[in-house]
Parts: structure tokens; C-alpha cells; sequence
């Protein structure tokens, strides 16, 4: 399918989008167009929200790219933003719950998608915009990209972002980055376990297509079904998880793409997904 680029509502200063999308080829890419620091306002995760929302009902989409412009991925939220609430008659209260309930519903949200979302990153992501990166399903990265959760530095403490990073990185790791607030490189991020891959900024683009073309090739049901159980599985003790884990794989055997897929391999040939 050719490219088809629309533009949401949510503009910069010169009138340039918020947030820009692109479909290709079952890739939806989503990208952050607010440098100099791609900032998660309200306004951009609003945004963010609203793609995902229509992409788990989209046919069309089958993967989901969170990619962004300029040096900095994101920068997390917008203190500015945040700091103008302070003359609020509530002293900025009501604007602060908004800003992190609608930041854990995106991060949710992600994680919620019935199609896998990859995060492309080319620069730093910090605090709520390491957030992000972690809570995708996938992570990718440039050779120079960076990452922290710096809040400890401004007297913030960044316990949104410790949830997704504790659940990625061993305690100790995120406990380092939380507590010290110091900027992580590409290389400790991906033995934090943080991003899956590491490569040079030219082929950044072209790696993350490839991931993303090869996910794209598969069951849309079977990618569902799998990401919903991966997640589920991961809040239960073993013996729960194997449970579940087996009753999935029962309800995944008696789908018509499983018989289609088990069929093409005995019979070498490509399979022809219906997603039923």
C-alpha cells in the first residue's frame, strides 16, 4: 500500500504538528515533531493516545513505530507547562493529577495495544520520555543515544518512569539510574535491558523498518493473542503462568491461522493469514 501521511490536531509555535503519522505497508509510524526537546505535554499525549486508540481498531496497521525529530527523543514532560499551573487556584494540583494519570494511560495504552509497538531512538530520552521508550515492546537505538531518569536532580523524584524501568532493568540497575539521576549511553541502556538493539544513527531507520516489516508478515491474531499473554504471564507466580500460559496455547491451537501456519510449514509453502 502507498504511503498515506495525515497530520492530527496539535500544532507548534510555527504551526507545524504535534505528533505526525504514516502508514506504509501495515507500519504505522508515529513521530514526535516538537524539538528541541519533543516534550510529552498534555497536548502530545493526548495525540499519542488518540493514534493508538484508532490503530487497535485499524485493520490496516499491524505495528506501531514511536520515533521522533531532532536531537532529543523526548525530554519527558513539560515543566513549563506544569511550573504555569503553580497560579492555579489549587495551586497547580488538579493540572499535575491530569498530566500523570493521562502519562500512565499511555504507557498503558502501549501496553495494551493488541499490535507490537516499537520505539526508534536517535538521541536522549529522559525521565517520562525514557518512560516511554521502555514501555514499548521493542526499543531500538543510535550508538549515541543517551537515557536517564533525572528527577532526583530538581527535587522530583521520577516514580512514573520507575514503574516501566523497574519492570525492565534488575533492581539494582534502575535503582542506579533513579537515585543517581546520571545519564546512562546506548551500551548500559541495552545491558540494563532497557533497548533490544544498538546501531549506527545511518541505518537506525532502515533496522527498525526491517524489525518492523518482519513483525508485520505475521498472524495480526497470533501477534495479539502472544503480546496479551506476555504481559498477563508476567504478574502471575510460575505455576499460574504456565497455567494460563498452556490454556492460551490451547485457545491459540483452535484458531484458523494456527491450522494455516502449521499446514504451510508441513507443506513448505507461505501461509495466508485471515486473522481469524
Amino acid at each position: 500500500m502507498a504511503e498515506v501521511v495525515s497530520f492530527r490536531k496539535g500544532a507548534n509555535e510555527d504551526g507545524s504538528v504535534l505528533v505526525t503519522r504514516s502508514l506504509a505497508d501495515g507500519v504505522l509510524r508515529l513521530t514526535l515533531n516538537n524539538p528541541p526537546a519533543n516534550v510529552l505535554s498534555i497536548a502530545v499525549m493526548e495525540l499519542l493516545m488518540g493514534e493508538l486508540q484508532k490503530a487497535a481498531e485499524d485493520g490496516e496497521v499491524r505495528v506501531v513505530v514511536i520515533a521522533s525529530t531532532g536531537d532529543v527523543f523526548s525530554a519527558g514532560h513539560d515543566l513549563k507547562e506544569m511550573t504555569e499551573h503553580r497560579a492555579d487556584a489549587d495551586g497547580g494540583v488538579a493540572f499535575f493529577e491530569e498530566t500523570f494519570a493521562l502519562a500512565a494511560d499511555l504507557m498503558l495504552e502501549i501496553t495494551r495495544l493488541p499490535k507490537p509497538v516499537i520505539a526508534q531512538i536517535d538521541g536522549l530520552a529522559t525521565a517520562a520520555g525514557c518512560q516511554l521508550v521502555v514501555s514499548c515492546d521493542l526499543a531500538i537505538c543510535t550508538d549515541t543515544a543517551t537515557f536517564c531518569t533525572p528527577g532526583v536532580n530538581i527535587g522530583l523524584f521520577c516514580s512514573t518512569p520507575m514503574v516501566a524501568v523497574t519492570r525492565a532493568a534488575h533492581r539494582k540497575q534502575a535503582m542506579e539510574m533513579l537515585l543517581t539521576g546520571e545519564t546512562i549511553d546506548a551500551s548500559t541502556a541495552k545491558d540494563f535491558g532497557l533497548v533490544n538493539r544498538i546501531v549506527p544513527k545511518q541505518y537506525l531507520t532502515q533496522v527498525v523498518s526491517k524489525y518492523a516489516s518482519v513483525i508485520a508478515s505475521k498472524s495480526p491474531l497470533t501477534l495479539k493473542i502472544g503480546k496479551e499473554a506476555f504481559y498477563r504471564q508476567l504478574e502471575m507466580q510460575t505455576e499460574e503462568a504456565y497455567s494460563h500460559a498452556a490454556q492460551v496455547m490451547v485457545d491459540n491451537m483452535l484458531t484458523a491461522d494456527a491450522e494455516e501456519g502449521i499446514g504451510a510449514f508441513l507443506a513448505k509453502r507461505v501461509p495466508s493469514w485471515t486473522g481469524e
